[in-house]
């Protein structure tokens, strides 16, 4: 969970710029040809450019953004990207919002995107759903904030999560701050239930306001990760040979090795 803190009086602008960066994987089996096919017309369902927008713009809302424009895309055979600019309150002009429109060139490093890559295996059966999200803000808003909604939405099976603060901002004394907030790890900020779900590995260079988390699910029921079959339909050797596949995925993309 974030630790309060005290705030810091800014001279002018807060430009720190904060970016959380998501992989996330989320894996099943498919055992045959027409198993592939539903699984894909169920990512394209899922996870098409319109369902990703509604989740960035959900995310927005929790990290108190406000949208400027949103750019999205789906792509032929599979997968789909969206970018969202956005900024840290509303754009007005004296009593008057300013349309999307008016403000796609405003000068904000603020955004927020989301990218599919759905595969295959093409002989084990194993299929793969990798998202990579990228939460970049500027001044006040943080997109640890993100976090949890973000891991609790897609259900992800391994992450990888990468945070930075970059640039430097004033205090009215004129001291320069390379960071505003507490921070020693990413696990900081993540809820008690995720902490319980997953197994972590930290790689932190504090001194650099540098962080990286690796998550894993701890353990998985076979059943949540077959596609159009049921473990009951299969022999008890089966479903040891699956559950073997399965893990090994896990832990390759974990570890980044094979």
């Amino acid at each position: 969970m974030s630790k309060p803190h005290n705030k810091l009086k800014l001279q002018g602008f807060n430009n720190l710029t904060k970016t959380l960066s998501f992989n996330l994987y989320a894996i099943c089996y498919t055992g045959n040809a027409t198993q592939k096919r539903a699984y894909g017309a169920y990512i394209d369902e899922a996870y098409n450019a319109t369902q990703l927008s509604r989740i960035l713009s959900d995310l927005a809302d929790i990290i108190d953004a406000t949208v400027l424009h949103i750019a999205r895309q789906d792509y032929e055979p599979q997968g789909a990207s969206v970018t969202m600019m956005i900024a840290e309150e509303p754009m007005t002009v004296g009593q008057h919002a300013l349309l999307p429109e008016s403000v796609v060139a405003h000068l904000d490093k603020s955004h927020l995107t989301v990218h599919t890559y759905p595969e295959s295996h093409p002989e084990s059966g194993v299929s793969t759903l990798r998202m990579d999200v990228d939460v970049s803000t500027c001044g006040l808003v943080s997109p640890l904030k993100a976090i949890n909604y973000l891991v609790n939405s897609f259900e992800p099976d391994i992450l990888t999560l990468d945070y930075r603060v970059r640039g430097f901002t004033r205090d009215v004394q004129g001291r320069k701050h390379f960071i505003d907030h507490d921070i020693s790890s990413i696990q900081d900020y993540l809820s008690l239930d995720l902490t319980k779900r997953y197994q972590m590995v930290d790689m932190n260079l504090c001194q650099e306001n540098i962080f990286h988390t690796r998550m894993m699910v701890e353990a998985f029921q076979l059943d949540d990760y077959l596609f159009g079959a049921d473990q009951e339909e299969l022999s008890t050797r089966e479903r040891a040979r699956i559950h073997k596949l399965l893990r090994r995925e896990m832990v390759e993309i974990f570890n980044g090795v094979h």
